[in-house]
């Protein structure tokens, strides 16, 4: 168990103190220690970290698109992420643990980690309201949020041919699969494509469908010099 002097301890750590410190023990204890779990906690504060992100980036951003707008949220609070910020704060240390969890090292996991920094948040809104939640949001992000716009995700060449066409009122690709071959455990799958923009086709192979139609995608994103 964390005794007191520690949660005071990590409280100075996230820079915010509990009014209540049984939502910040219930936020810290991982399944594994029974029915009286954070699990509750996470999907409130998933629900909260998502608002309080969108708002920042629609606030900060007022010229992107909503679409990029969409991929600098899910870049934000993603599974790696949120285990980051978690280890910036140090809560490895403080999860509350099974001993079969414990043992397992379940304080590295960063599917734990991740989980109970959107615990923490979810306490923090049941604890003092949304301000509080969102200026911790804004605290323990910070890094990600001020760097949102260079680490915007650049699309897939899918992605990026579809919003092409779409762009100017054309029809949107349809990829056809023509061939499966290789081995049982080395499948390869041929993939075709043909858009009413240009006068042809093209076809790709790789070791998945989704591969071989992103290289099919490449392909015409080469021939209309599309960066």
């Amino acid at each position: 168990m964390v005794g007191d002097n520690s949660f005071q301890q990590f409280q100075q750590r996230i820079q915010y103190q509990f009014s209540d410190l049984e939502l910040l023990k219930l936020a810290l204890s991982h399944r594994s220690m029974g029915s009286n779990n954070n699990e509750r906690l996470e999907f409130l504060g998933d629900a909260v970290l998502g608002l309080v992100v969108a708002d920042f980036l629609h606030q900060q951003f007022d010229k992107v698109n909503e679409g990029d707008l969409s991929r600098m949220r899910s870049y934000i609070v993603r599974a790696e992420s949120l285990a980051q910020v978690a280890k910036d704060l140090e809560l490895g240390s403080q999860l509350l643990l099974g001993q079969g969890e414990m043992k397992a090292g379940g304080h590295r996991r960063d599917s734990i980690l991740g989980d109970t920094v959107e615990a923490l948040i979810g306490a923090i809104y049941l604890d003092s309201g949304l301000d509080e939640a969102r200026n911790a949001v804004l605290r323990w992000f910070a890094t990600l949020l001020n760097t949102a716009e260079e680490i915007r995700p650049i699309k897939d060449p899918k992605t990026s041919l579809q919003e092409f066409l779409q762009q100017r009122g054309h029809a949107l690709p349809q990829y056809r699969l023509i061939d499966t071959g290789g081995e049982p455990h080395n499948r390869l799958f041929t993939i075709s494509c043909k858009i009413d923009l240009l006068d042809r086709e093209f076809t790709a192979t790789a070791s998945s469908r989704r591969k071989a139609e992103q290289m099919v995608a490449e392909k015409f994103l080469a021939t209309l010099e599309i960066e």
